[in-house]
């Protein structure tokens, strides 16, 4: 298993810095003006380092820069070129950076009594990012505000109305934030240890992107309240789709992925029992693609990448992918990655994180 050090804003700062900015310019300048996508995911290294690369349609690894710490998710604004690395929970550092290399990467930290759950979303202007975030002193989900046009300096923050959020993304009008609260208590003393396994309380929650207000809040049914909503993605129509990891014994088939629009109730795809028991009871990442009308998710726990139809909730195929991490769309379907070091089918030695997104160019995917 990983194990994410502790680093303070000033490491970070000495490790990555303009070298990143350095190391990022040529090459994937060129990738991006020339290739169909490009991609972005944290990894670690072969001598057990850290770091955060771009990575090629073809799997083939463009640019790998040094990073302190262990990351986490990813997020990518179209509008502004730029992208961001969060660190896992509990990490307290963020870096965003221009994956063109025009502009130096900026280092924010979690504000006092908060840590950063791993994941964020830029507001579709690129003026705002937002990270979901723990008050772990209150065990209350919190989403900070970060201004990307003063460094990323926080500027306020939202509830997420829930416990334990973790993935979260915008509407594409960009006036409604969408949370995956998992339900799950945790607090830095006890490092990653869930607190509260027997009383979860998991939730998707819909925000007023403006003013912080909740506009709806949907909590699991309560024979399902172990499983934990992890995370989500919209498809073409606005309907939000999300990922689960169960808690609950081992041997039960609980739902694991879903669906839901405003002012409508959850609906669970119903997944063959076979499907269920291949991604262990654990989804650790989905992916839309719009294009085709397709919903990905991984399971690293079962080795598999499944692939779901929007239309119908029917699964098109499922692929054996030894310790399958991350996924996002591609020209065709999915791009996936593994902790083994695979990435559409190519072989580098490294081991990627749980997440990757797709960085270029801005086509509807």
């Amino acid at each position: 298993m990983w194990r994410t050090a502790a680093i303070d804003r000033r490491s970070f700062v000495k490790a990555a810095g303009i070298g990143f900015l350095a190391a990022l310019t040529p090459r994937t300048l060129m990738a991006l003006e020339r290739a169909d996508a490009v991609y972005a995911s944290g990894l670690r290294t072969a001598n057990g380092s850290f770091a955060v690369a771009t990575v090629s349609e073809r799997g083939e690894i463009i640019d790998q820069v040094a990073l302190p710490a262990r990351a986490h998710g990813m997020a990518f604004s179209p509008a502004t070129g730029r992208a961001v690395a969060f660190a896992r929970r509990p990490g307290t550092y963020a870096m965003i950076f221009d994956v063109t290399g025009k502009a130096e990467p900026i280092v924010i930290a979690a504000a006092d009594n908060r840590h950063f759950y791993g994941h964020g979303a830029f507001s579709p202007d690129g003026r705002i990012l937002y990270a979901s975030e723990n008050d772990f002193d209150a065990n209350r989900g919190m989403i900070g505000l970060y201004d990307a046009s003063n460094r990323f300096a926080r500027i306020g923050e939202y509830e997420t109305y829930g416990v334990g959020p973790h993935d979260m993304t915008v509407s594409d009008d960009g006036r409604m934030l969408i949370v995956a609260n998992g339900g799950i208590e945790t607090h830095p003393d006890f490092g990653r240890t869930k607190l509260n396994l027997n009383s979860m309380q998991p939730s998707l929650t819909l925000i007023d992107a403006k003013s912080g207000a909740l506009i709806e809040k949907h909590a699991l049914p309560p024979q399902w309240d172990q499983v934990s909503t992890r995370h989500v993605d919209i498809d073409d129509s606005g309907r939000i789709w999300f990922a689960c990891q169960y808690e609950g014994h081992r041997n039960d088939l609980p739902p694991l992925v879903g669906s839901f629009a405003k002012g409508e109730d959850l609906r669970f795809v119903d997944l063959p029992d076979e499907t269920t028991r291949r991604l262990a009871n654990y989804v650790g990442a989905i992916a839309v693609n719009r294009k085709d009308g397709l919903v990905g998710v991984t399971s690293p726990k079962g080795g598999t990448s499944v692939t779901i139809d929007i239309a119908t909730g029917r699964v098109l195929r499922e692929d054996v992918v030894a310790e399958a991490a991350g996924i996002a769309p591609a020209k065709s379907g999915f791009a996936v990655s593994s902790y083994e070091g695979d990435f559409l089918g190519t072989r580098s030695d490294v081991a990627w994180d749980q997440h990757i997104i797709r960085i270029a160019p801005s086509r509807r995917v």
